[in-house]
């Protein structure tokens, strides 16, 4: 009997991957969405990508569910093996309150567990991020982030998106030592995520490189990221399934930390007849801007910085490299100009 996972929000851009990934190793999916109405959006994203799709209406299920009520989620844990949380929001905008952010992060992913440990079920993966890594200074010493370091969510710069993330980490881990013991937690700590979406419904790392396509700015912020395809993500959170070496585990699943103009540069390259900007424009000037434009005062706090982080552990699981995440830049573009979204 294949083993059914409990997918959450999925109609995100993640999630459909996992989707696909999970459909692909032999698993059934029951995905949570908001409007049962989406359950269609996700079966015809994920399709078209099936080795074999017979049968999908039976193993690929969905059940209405809302992060923020405590309503259907005995029902929707009815005869699950594993849960995958993978809903949080991700705005490209910081809110005025950082708790619009904060809250839900929070509350949904104790919701979830909660409701897998009332249920029985051990096996569960949390999709978080590697700003719950990254979004402090390294200790004297060290060079490279790895697994073992966290964010200080205290910190001066910490956004609410980063904030969020954190905590909502944070919550799981002491939820599963102070409330259920015997649950096999992992987390899943990807960088930005990129590469071709499923449909056309995808998420704000998308509207990243949708922003430099349009050519919306005459030059860059000098920051960068974390990047990672994501294909790789999704297979990480299929690959940890059966792994009890990776339970008790954060896994960072980046390729390499990637600077804005380095995207922009990828995505030229294979396309020289857009008006892609390169140019790095001085601090001075995105400091000046930041007074006016929300977006752009967000990532001020990251001006110049450069992370090296160790993904040794997700390579180690994934047993390869990782896909290069300048190509997962210009498949991200590709998309949105094949399908005239530029």
């Amino acid at each position: 009997m294949p083993k059914t996972v409990l997918l959450t929000g999925a109609t995100g851009y993640i999630a459909k991957h996992i989707a696909l990934q999970l459909l692909e190793a032999g698993y059934h999916v029951r995905g949570t969405v908001r409007s049962l109405d989406r359950g269609a959006e996700v079966a015809a994203a994920v399709r078209p990508h099936l080795s074999d799709p017979t049968d999908l209406q039976t193993r690929l299920t969905f059940t209405s569910l809302d992060l923020s009520s405590d309503t259907g989620w005995d029902a929707a844990m009815t005869g699950i093996d594993v849960l995958m949380h993978t809903a949080s929001p991700f705005p490209l905008t910081q809110p005025k309150d950082e708790e619009d952010l904060i809250r839900p992060a929070v509350d949904g992913t104790l919701r979830a567990l909660t409701a897998a440990h009332e249920a029985g079920v051990k096996r569960v993966i949390l999709t978080s991020s590697t700003v719950a890594i990254t979004g402090s200074d390294l200790p004297a010493g060290d060079t490279s982030y790895d697994e073992t370091n966290w964010t200080d969510p205290n910190a001066p710069d910490a956004t609410p998106y980063v904030k969020s993330k954190t905590l909502a980490e944070r919550a799981a881990w002491d939820f599963v030592s102070n409330e259920a013991s015997d649950m096999q937690l992992t987390t899943v700590n990807p960088g930005i995520v990129l590469g071709a979406p499923l449909d056309g419904n995808f998420g704000t790392s998308i509207d990243v490189i949708k922003r430099l396509v349009k050519g919306k700015d005459p030059m860059l912020p000098d920051i960068g990221f974390t990047t990672v395809d994501v294909r790789d993500v999704a297979e990480m959170h299929v690959a940890v399934i059966d792994k009890p070496y990776t339970f008790g585990q954060r896994v960072m699943t980046v390729d390499k930390f990637l600077k804005y103009a380095e995207l922009a540069q990828a995505i030229k390259s294979a396309y020289p007849d857009r008006r892609i900007p390169t140019r790095t424009a001085p601090d001075f000037l995105i400091k000046i801007l930041g007074r006016f434009d929300p977006a752009v005062k967000s990532i001020i706090p990251s001006l110049g910085r450069v992370d090296k982080t160790d993904n040794s552990r997700a390579r180690a699981i994934l047993g390869r490299g990782m896909r290069q995440a300048h190509k997962a830049a210009v498949a991200s573009a590709a998309y949105l100009i094949d399908n005239k979204l530029v």
